[in-house]
């Protein structure tokens, strides 16, 4: 049957380009609402729409394309459903930064302006990513592409809020949140990011009130005393036991505040004394709520010291702090300055450090939706992968607060909160009202904040198929089979839709939840452009092709462990890629004269035949298996190992005597059936990593078959299982490793015939071996070969040993033993020096102490390599010398 060629080279930019927009147009991505398939359904973690694809993107929708064309080719009516968010405060910030560059602020143009200009900047660049998206070949259903503002999920996060206020879930009080001075908005307590920093300890006179003495307080924020309204230590503090109800002076502002005990106060922090500030801590906000305390707000939004500061008002909180401690000295106040290291929260968007503040902010009363997210993984209705993560989800869920999901920001979904200025009404309702149903006056404010970005996104799995209607889609794909997502937004989004799934619909939202690792670089460290390390994965796919990238994301990903990323990993990828197309190349050319005949009869297959079929079986049954258990490293090692080193390395050898008729024609009829149908099995199962490749050579290999993508996923055969024919080749492999390895350590050219005597301790093994005994001719590359029962070693030979079967490969006239011995005599003793150094630098303590573990571990393979290598070129000098 004549076949279109491959060309000579894979050019992937073509392909991908090519085969992409082809799915595109005949619809192969799209899932049907109403099918008597079974279903499988995905839902996208939205990306941010200010994103441009990075090295974790495209790990996280890598791994879910794996899995979405896996079950696509299973034959289940599979749903993976795109979208993208608005992402608040990043995206605010991203407008903003355009506006200033005109000289500009959101203030200057008002809110209805600045929404317009948000919108209209989405319009510009919010689909950047999507296309991105495309380039890695994902295959998402991208006639339903969803946004987190869309009109239909905004009725959605409306509808949410009105329930959730009804039920007496939500709730607006004034509490102290983490508030971003240049975000101007609080954030809640997931999006600061902590790091410890270097600063100082001060010790501070507080004198008692009647004159009688003083009391030492330790802080790291002077300037906040001027909001203290007291001073707490611990009750079972014996030293300040007669002290609890004393008034003291604060400093600097002159005015008298308590002595308070509380437990929470750490008798080992400091001098056991500390100075509470209700609106600078929330631990100290918690304090005053026990004791009644004042709070006094002593910053603005912007973290200047306000009117409640005096003589500090208008100055900013370092400026005011420094200021603060001169005035302590020099009133005599400042008892001992000390270094001190601690905890300090930034902004996770800008790295502005957050300032506690106390306002009036929106809450979800979440302990009442926590119960049953929790209970839902106890039943197993939602399962985490890997297990490890389930604690850690347990245990937030256990000790969770109340959640701030308000935002002083503009872009958002706007709280459908209105007030009536007539009778001060709150008005909480799904469409926007045009009267006070109170008083019925028409003078309506709407509340200013917008809602967490990440309250959308909890909704995400339901409000994109539709809800609150009732549509076929959630019918069909709800709740949802499995979510992917990376382990660091478990609380930030995780927890959340299991909360609000559960709360609207009464069904968790995913069956399963796969969270993967973190991508770093070759070493283990965090990727970033500063350093320098980062990978960029659209460089990579311009350079290496697609394929290549996501098969060296899902190669490296194992379960728990981050994902070691480099260029260098990519390219070794690139080559595989590379070999595959070889490989299908090589098919094509050799199956030209075969015109598919019906299978051939099972005794008709060559032990190679029936060795790569039975191989090729257990490796469908591995694949299925890993890729079941989301073992993604697994599947694509399984794979690798098929193809590279079982069909290419051995099976593709074995056969070339038949393709180029040296053999019967009808072993060479059997052997083109063999190589089409592993071929064509092997791309289907590299096709979930291998998008791109894979179908260019299924067209070239099927011709009529239609895509790949919606061929049948191979399946287990027991017919193919044989595990005489395993056993056999086993031992041929072995026997012909073992010359090749002889052939390496005397320095024999590949090309040079050899003459081989094969011992075998009995008539079964005997058969094995002349059963092989072509293979073993043409794969080691013989002159002659002689297989004998329990045959005496010949002199002048090497031997190899193959459990109970010597191998002896005769040396005379082959090897000149003097110019030999003298060559391993040379390696050898260069071994030895290369040994000396790593052994000395290994046994140098300094070194092991000092020495990352990462070098260390490399000196010991080192070792161990140079070590073994000297022992294998040892036995062959040994060797030598007994010819001699």
């Amino acid at each position: 049957m004549a076949r279109e060629e491959l060309s000579k080279v894979y050019e992937s930019r073509d392909v991908e380009e090519k085969w992409y927009q082809r799915w595109l147009d005949e619809g192969l991505f799209h899932a049907q609402d109403a099918s008597d398939k079974e279903s499988f359904s995905i839902v996208i973690p939205p990306p941010n729409v200010t994103g441009i694809l990075h090295m974790g993107h495209a790990l996280n929708n890598t791994l879910q394309d794996i899995i979405v064309r896996y079950k696509r080719m299973q034959g289940y009516n599979t749903l993976w459903m795109p979208g993208t968010d608005h992402a608040g405060i990043a995206t605010q910030n991203v407008v903003e930064q355009e506006l200033a560059r005109e000289g500009k602020s959101r203030h200057d143009i008002g809110r209805e302006k600045f929404i317009e200009r948000v919108w209209e900047w989405r319009k510009k660049y919010g689909g950047v990513i999507i296309n991105q998206l495309h380039k890695l070949g994902c295959s998402c259903d991208w006639s339903r592409e969803r946004f987190t503002m869309d009109e239909g999920l905004s009725r959605a996060v409306r509808e949410v809020f009105v329930r959730l206020y009804n039920d007496g879930l939500i709730y607006q009080d004034d509490y102290i949140v983490n508030w971003c001075p240049r975000c101007h908005t609080a954030i809640s307590d997931l999006e600061v990011e902590y790091a410890e920093e270097a600063t100082s300890l001060w010790h501070i006179r507080y004198p008692y009130a009647d004159g009688k003495g003083e009391i030492i307080v330790a802080t790291t924020r002077p300037e906040t005393m001027l909001g203290d309204t007291a001073v707490a230590v611990n009750p079972d503090d014996e030293r300040y036991t007669d002290l609890i109800g004393k008034d003291v002076i604060l400093p600097i502002v002159n005015k008298r505040i308590p002595i308070i005990a509380d437990d929470y106060v750490s008798k080992e922090f400091g001098t056991g004394a500390v100075k509470i500030t209700p609106s600078a801590d929330p631990n100290d906000f918690a304090m005053a709520q026990r004791h009644d305390l004042e709070v006094i707000t002593i910053m603005d939004g912007d973290a200047i010291i306000n009117e409640n500061g005096g003589v500090y008002q208008g100055q900013d909180c370092y400026t005011c702090r420094t200021n603060i401690v001169e005035d302590l000295k020099a009133g005599g106040y400042l008892v001992k300055t000390e270094p001190y290291s601690h905890n300090l929260g930034r902004c996770y968007r800008c790295k502005t450090i957050v300032e506690p503040a106390v306002s009036k902010q929106w809450f979800v009363k979440v302990k009442p939706l926590a119960r049953t997210a929790i209970a839902a993984v106890v039943k197993g209705d939602t399962k985490i992968v890997p297990p490890m993560w389930e604690a850690t989800y347990f245990d937030w869920m256990d000790n969770i607060r109340d959640w701030c999901i308000s935002r002083q920001i503009w872009w958002g979904h706007r709280i459908p909160v209105w007030y009536c200025d007539e009778c001060g009404k709150a008005i909480v309702a799904t469409e926007d009202p045009d009267r006070c149903p109170e008083c019925g006056g028409t003078s309506l404010r709407q509340d200013e904040d917008v809602l967490d970005t990440w309250f959308s996104s909890a909704l995400w799995p339901f409000s994109t198929m539709g809800w609150p209607d009732k549509t076929e889609a959630l019918e069909t794909f709800y709740p949802t089979s499995l979510l992917i997502t990376g382990f660091d937004i478990i609380f930030f989004w995780v927890a959340r839709m299991m909360m609000m799934g559960l709360y609207v619909m009464g069904k968790v939202p995913f069956a399963d939840v796969y969270l993967h690792a973190l991508v770093r670089d070759e070493k283990g460290e965090k990727m970033s452009k500063s350093k320098g390390n980062s990978v960029d994965p659209l460089a990579m796919i311009d350079k290496y092709g697609s394929d290549a990238l996501r098969f060296t994301l899902a190669a490296f990903t194992a379960q728990g462990r981050d994902v070691k990323m480099s260029e260098e990993r990519i390219k070794g990828y690139g080559h595989f890629v590379n070999k595959i197309w070889n490989t299908a190349r090589f098919s094509l050319m050799n199956l030209e004269d075969y015109s598919g005949e019906i299978p051939p009869e099972k005794e008709t297959f060559s032990l190679c035949d029936r060795w790569i079929r039975d191989s090729l079986n257990s490796t469908v049954i591995d694949v299925r298996q890993h890729l079941d258990g989301y073992r993604f490293n697994e599947a694509a090692g399984r794979i690798y190992q098929f193809v590279w080193h079982e069909f290419c390395d051995w099976y593709l050898e074995l056969i070339k005597p038949a393709l180029y008729d040296k053999r019967p024609l009808q072993e060479k009829r059997v052997a083109q059936y063999t190589l089409l149908t592993v071929l064509k099995t092997a791309l289907q199962l590299l096709h979930p990593f291998m998008p791109f490749v894979t179908e260019e050579i299924w067209q070239k290999v099927t011709q009529d078959e239609g895509s790949i993508m919606v061929s049948r996923f191979p399946e287990p055969d027991d017919s193919l299982e044989d595990r005489d024919a395993r056993d056999r080749m086993e031992l041929i492999q072995s026997i012909i490793n073992s010359i090749r390895n002889i052939r390496g350590v005397m320095n024999i050219s590949p090309s040079r015939k050899l003459k081989i005597l094969i011992s075998v301790p009995d008539s079964g093994t005997l058969s094995i071996m002349e059963t092989g005994r072509e293979y073993i001719l043409d794969s080691a590359n013989l002159e002659d070969l002689a297989i004998e029962a329990n045959a005496r070693e010949p002199k002048g030979s090497a031997t190899g040993v193959v459990g109970s079967v010597r191998v002896y490969v005769l040396l005379e006239g082959v090897v000149d033993v003097a110019a030999e011995k003298e060559r391993l005599e040379r390696e050898i003793e260069k071994l030895e020096k290369d040994l000396g150094i790593v052994s000395k630098k290994l046994g140098n303590r300094d070194f092991m102490e000092k020495a990352s573990p990462e070098i260390v571990k490399k000196e010991e393979t080192k070792f161990n390599t140079l070590k073994e290598k000297s022992r294998v070129l040892e036995d062959a000098l040994n060797r030598l010398r007994d010819m001699a």
